[in-house]
């Protein structure tokens, strides 16, 4: 299940538009991030290349350990056992009355912007993302493989998924490569594994589990045979997302190697379940996401949780609150707990996933909700842990973490209480190592307490180019902006021109062209109204951004950037820019989760289809 398509496509240009385009400058991922924490940010102890955790319990993967000892040497775990002795001189983190567990991994995510910073806040140290930028792949297996300090959790991808033209997962407002109705899977599948897909994930949705009415083309039943054979003969998982019983076994009976949602039109039966049982598939039934369809209040309840909430950021909340249209849908709930429950009973693997990126989810935070529907479900709060540690490490070959083992990955998490018997208690977070590094982990509402953002300037006049430039009446002024900081191909140009709206002297071009290369593409102009690129102020009192537009037909994007965090998500809303002059009334509460109290930029710009743009802006003002 894939968020709406405007979320998924701002939340990739908001990590490229505030991280790289405003600065242009990577985030610094060295120790020097950790050590300079603020007081009480990093666990008591185990902050240096060697320490040991002594007298801890220990959940290894698979089994427990109610006291032993742990030493960890430069980035991976050394010894573990109840009578491992502690070399002299190290540092010891005291584990009386707690809980060590491998880090989590998260099996089913869509990573996006700041993604992978908020999974490890939470003690999730992998994530596996069911559908992503394929153009991002070398960077991020560079970082899996490495052992240096991190502030964010490792990353696989599916990169591009099996679908067909006009499917599910086209909507997005940018390219992704299709299957004709009668192309050819084996090929489709090769080009996936060339572009360096981790697994090949297929889309079998017509959308027929959520509307009566609504329907999906998707790929065919010969396809989705084609494709599992295609990924197997090429060492790749294959992966299905079926939201029917009907299309789940079709799968399963064709070798998927596993399902990435539980269906939820109906409890499993015995002969699905017996099915995938004799296939050795592994489910994932992503209950954080299906919670949502029944508007079950659990996204809130962990923002509400204390032993979470001082470390979610505003967008986290934002994600947590929200939920999926339409009316709720208890039922579907229910079937998905039961299948849960009767393929845990016959021995079908069980992954813990969270599909955060939905309403309902976030990530990082999302995984303790899905480990509490898992016990839920039926299963042991041991094997719930199981579900998501050493499960989805053998199930997808990842052989270096999800257990506590001798030469293993120290990719640690370390609770008060024992969540062998309360699953709750993974909550209570003391300790995060990656990659035997403690993480930083500062209180986020600590860090929002910041003075208010100072008021935007008085008037409402941002800029009317009379004056024969581009300057602005204040702010840090126009500057342009194009995917090409993030690694993209699109360009863009911006120049005072003579003519503007209603026989003024003047107007803003801004023209380029988008170019293939970037799976977001996107070029055009934006605003600071601070003093400083992306400063915030509080423009509350002004109720409506108003501009003139001129230009080639197309739809542009006018988006802003508000909250407490330079990532934070942009709302965005279209417009058309016609041939002639035209006034653009936006409303700031059209733009959906914007808060004017810190808006930080105002971008104007175009995306796909590719070629050539050009638009022409005049008076702009923020009323």
């Amino acid at each position: 299940m894939t968020r709406l398509p405007e979320v998924l496509a701002a939340t990739a240009i908001a990590a490229a538009i505030a991280g790289a385009v405003v600065f242009a400058q990577p985030r610094s991922t060295s120790t020097h991030d950790l050590a300079s924490a603020p007081a009480g940010a990093l666990p008591s102890g185990g902050q240096g290349a060697a320490f040991a955790i002594a007298g801890v319990r220990v959940f290894d993967g698979i089994r427990v350990l109610p006291e032993a000892n742990v030493v960890v040497r430069d980035g991976r775990i050394e010894a573990v056992g109840a009578g491992v002795a502690i070399p002299a001189g190290l540092e010891v983190v005291d584990g009386v009355g707690r809980t060590l567990l491998p880090g989590f991994i998260d099996a089913h995510t869509h990573s996006w912007g700041d993604a992978q910073r908020d999974a490890l806040r939470f003690g999730v140290t992998a994530e596996l993302d069911m559908f992503g930028d394929w153009n991002r792949i070398p960077a991020l297996r560079a970082q899996r493989e490495s052992l240096a300090a991190t502030p964010q959790a490792d990353l696989w991808t599916a990169g591009a998924t099996v679908t067909t033209e006009g499917g599910h997962g086209t909507q997005f407002g940018f390219p992704v490569p299709t299957l004709g109705a009668d192309g050819d899977a084996r090929a489709f599948v090769d080009a996936r594994v060339a572009e360096g897909s981790d697994y090949i994930k297929l889309i079998v949705e017509d959308f027929s589990t959520h509307s009566a009415d609504r329907r999906l083309p998707t790929i065919t039943p010969a396809q989705v045979t084609d494709a599992i054979v295609a990924a197997q003969a090429r060492q790749r998982l294959a992966l299905v997302h079926a939201a029917s019983q009907a299309d789940a076994l079709h799968a399963v009976e064709s070798g998927a190697d596993g399902l990435v949602h539980v269906f939820h039109d109906v409890a499993a039966s015995p002969a699905f379940v017996a099915a995938a049982k004799q296939a050795d598939a592994f489910v994932t039934p992503t209950l954080s996401v299906i919670a949502g369809f029944a508007h079950d209040g659990g996204g809130a309840a962990l923002a509400d949780d204390v032993r979470l909430s001082p470390w979610l950021k505003a967008a986290q909340r934002a994600g947590l609150a929200a939920s999926f249209p339409g009316a709720p849908r208890p039922q579907a709930l229910d079937n998905a707990l039961r299948s849960v429950a009767a393929l845990h009973v016959a021995g079908v693997d069980v992954l813990a996933g969270t599909d955060a990126g939905n309403p309902g989810t976030a990530h990082g935070v999302s995984m303790h909700g899905e480990l509490a529907l898992l016990v839920r479900a039926g299963l042991s709060p041991v094997e719930a842990l199981a579900a998501a540690t050493s499960v989805p490490a053998r199930r997808f070959g990842l052989d270096d973490r999800g257990r506590i083992a001798p030469g293993l990955r120290a990719d640690l998490l370390l609770v008060e209480g024992d969540p062998t018997l309360d699953i709750e208690a993974t909550r209570a977070i003391a300790g995060i190592w990656k990659n035997g590094h403690a993480v930083a982990r500062p209180r986020v509402d600590q860090a929002a307490a910041s003075p208010a953002a100072p008021a935007i300037a008085d008037g409402a006049l941002v800029a009317d180019f009379e004056g024969g430039g581009t300057g602005v009446r204040y702010g840090h002024g126009w500057q342009v902006t194009t995917d090409a900081m993030a690694g993209g191909r699109s360009t863009a140009t911006q120049a005072w021109i003579a003519g503007g709206a209603g026989g003024s002297r003047g107007a803003l071009r801004v023209s380029g062209e988008i170019r293939p290369g970037f799976a977001f593409p996107w070029a055009g102009t934006m605003f600071h109204p601070g003093a400083q690129p992306m400063q915030p102020v509080d423009a509350s009192s002004r109720s409506e951004l108003v501009f003139q537009a001129r230009g080639d037909g197309r739809t542009y994007q006018a988006m802003l950037f508000s909250g407490p965090s330079m990532q934070g998500m942009p709302a965005m809303q279209s417009f058309t820019a016609g041939p002639a002059w035209t006034e653009v009334r936006i409303p700031l509460s059209a733009f959906a989760g914007a808060d004017p109290a810190t808006l930080r930029a105002v971008a104007i710009t175009a995306g796909l289809p590719e070629g050539g743009f050009e638009l022409s802006i005049d008076q702009v003002e923020l009323r």
